[in-house]
């Protein structure tokens, strides 16, 4: 990548920067913070047993995570926007100081309260990296170069996803849980510093009006969704009253952000961008790609485990063909793109492999050959490193330059939302069509969340063979409702306008 095709930090409107901007210092800068935000959404999943059993308040778990994922996603448009209205150098100066200042609190934590609190407080600043990393790109990168770079931020993406659960339950057994949340204090300051000598800031200053009302609204709608999504079925019933009252709340406050957002000065998400096809295809195809990435993946582990007999290490381990497949096609689309300046087919190739990728795993059994998964995985990389990023460049390339962050943090939003709700509504499905097929099968097994390979190990062989056939039969409808969702993904990508990515900033 030549220095000719650098850009300036023009993100807020008349902005100009101190002086020309360093693309090879900033983009490993960013992609090293992101690696750390990414990781911590997943790192502390093994490690949880061991961080209970050391503070207790067993009946707060789910919080460890759940704080860490509502904070990035209520965040993420927030950072986008005041990235936009102001230059995104001081605001991911801000959002690096305010993960690490959380980071090491998690780190020195004595009981769940406090950990959960610090893990909201990382959450807040890993929600701004996840955002404008991906918006940064916008500033120093061309359009036609970006998808390059949007693929190395995805392959990032999925290394950490099957990084975060090996290095946690790395981390816990050669040193102790704290070092998860310790280790990104190093990192993290380097990359700060190889950031701000790189980024140069802004010398100019436009007056703008923060849309505090929409972001209020906001946050209570994003909030509320995805605290029903992740404790629905699990600390409330999907019919209690509080679930109903949270349901009430985010239409409530959906509603209310719309008729703010048309009279506000500065809107956190113009409603005008709806109008423009790029921009509402990537954020309905980002909702579906989250929805069936984290969904089918979430139970990989949990067939493995159950079904195969295989340790929570070795489960992991077998999500690496879905890595490799995301490196490969996010680097490929890069280059495509780069080549070409074009874009549309390639979400529409990548929804395809991942429709059948998921409909392959409509066919689990327990007896499944190893090589048919692999095959399944890699195809579900293939297909979410052909669309992921490309959803980035597209969007970014379609708005005006003063929209980048904001457009940048809808698609991450949407995402990130259609995640949670994915993930929430196929483990309550699991969960209870699992226990209706051991019920029928006249075998008690207890909580279904204490099952693992050890608990299984000890029950005799026909117990066993029940289970693992039980487990793959009640995973075949979320792999089903996974594929629906696929291919709605595959028939909206085809609606998508292509805007030709320009080879200089226009």
């Amino acid at each position: 990548m030549s220095d000719a095709h650098l850009t300036h930090d023009t993100a807020a409107q008349g902005d100009r920067t101190s002086g020309p901007t360093s693309a090879r210092l900033v983009i490993p800068s960013v992609a090293v913070l992101m690696l750390l935000a990414a990781l911590d959404q997943t790192i502390v999943s093994t490690a949880l047993p061991t961080i209970v059993a050391d503070l207790g308040g067993l009946e707060h778990l789910s919080w460890v995570v759940t704080a860490y994922i509502l904070a990035s996603t209520v965040v993420a448009p927030l950072y986008g926007k005041v990235g936009d209205l102001f230059g995104r150098r001081n605001v991911v100066i801000f959002a690096v100081v305010i993960f690490l200042i959380g980071s090491a609190l998690c780190g020195v934590a004595t009981n769940m309260p406090f950990l959960i609190g610090a893990r909201a407080l990382q959450g807040l600043g890993g929600g701004g990296l996840f955002v404008l990393a991906l918006s940064i790109i916008g500033d120093v990168i061309p359009p036609r170069e970006r998808g390059r770079v949007q693929g190395l931020f995805a392959g990032v993406f999925g290394v950490a996803s099957v990084a975060g659960p090996l290095l946690g339950g790395w981390f816990v057994d050669a040193f102790s849980w704290h070092w998860i949340f310790y280790i990104n204090l190093p990192f993290g300051i380097l990359a700060l510093l190889g950031f701000t000598f790189g980024f140069h800031k802004q010398t100019e200053r436009v007056s703008h009006k923060i849309d505090y009302a929409g972001a209020v609204a906001l946050t209570l709608a994003l909030s509320s969704i995805v605290i029903l999504t992740a404790l629905g079925g699990v600390e409330f019933g999907w019919t209690d009253p509080i679930a109903l009252g949270i349901v009430a709340l985010f239409f409530a406050s959906l509603i209310a952000f719309a008729l703010i957002e048309q009279r506000a000065q500065e809107p956190i998400i113009p409603l005008s961008l709806f109008k423009n096809n790029v921009f509402t295809v990537t954020s309905l195809v980002s909702f579906v790609t989250g929805a069936v990435m984290f969904g089918s993946l979430t139970f990989i582990p949990v067939f493995l485990q159950l079904a195969k007999g295989q340790s929570a290490t070795v489960s992991g381990l077998q999500l690496i063909p879905m890595t490799l497949g995301m490196l490969i096609a996010s680097t490929g689309s890069g280059r495509y793109m780069t080549a070409t300046g074009r874009y549309r087919r390639l979400p529409i190739f990548g929804l395809g492999f991942v429709s059948v990728a998921v409909l392959t795993l409509t066919q689990l059994t327990a007896d499944l050959p190893s090589a048919v998964l692999w095959g399944a995985l890699l195809l579900l990389g293939l297909g979410m490193g052909s669309t992921i990023p490309v959803m980035t460049t597209a969007v970014q390339n379609a708005v005006k330059r003063t929209q980048i962050g904001t457009a940048t943090a809808a698609g991450l939003m949407f995402r990130q939302v259609g995640g949670s709700i994915a993930v929430a509504l196929f483990g309550a499905l699991f969960a209870a069509r699992f226990a209706a097929l051991m019920g029928t099968s006249g075998i008690e097994v207890g909580n279904v969340s204490e099952l693992g390979p050890k608990a299984i190990s000890g029950l005799s062989g026909a117990v066993q063979s029940e289970i693992a056939t039980n487990v793959a039969v009640a995973l075949h409808p979320i792999y089903a409702i996974a594929t629906a969702l696929a291919v709605t993904g595959f028939i909206i990508a085809c609606f998508m306008r292509e805007i030709p990515l320009q080879t200089r900033e226009s």
